[in-house]
């Protein structure tokens, strides 16, 4: 659990999160504790992140912090699964 609040996932230096539009929904399934509630918000943040690095991929350079955010946002997806959704941990 500890492992979910303190990864980060950049926010800037007053609190505000920097990638809004995949952030929002991650911190809102990582307070989420209804296991069926869980698996649609799992699937939705997994889409938006999806999404945004396919736009990453078509787009010019210069997202690395975003890049390493969404590294991030996987390694806590990955951790949320194993603890919540009883995945096997396939690291």
């Amino acid at each position: 659990m500890d492992e979910y609040r303190s990864a980060k996932i950049n926010p800037s230096e007053h609190g505000v999160l920097r990638f809004p539009e995949w952030q929002l929904p991650l911190q809102d399934l990582i307070l989420e504790f209804d296991r069926a509630k869980l698996r649609e918000k799992m699937q939705r943040v997994e889409a938006l992140i999806y999404d945004r690095l396919q736009q990453l991929n078509s787009g010019s350079n210069g997202h690395s912090a975003e890049r390493e955010a969404i590294n991030d946002a996987v390694s806590i997806l990955r951790a949320i699964k194993r603890d919540k959704l009883d995945y096997p941990d396939w690291k």
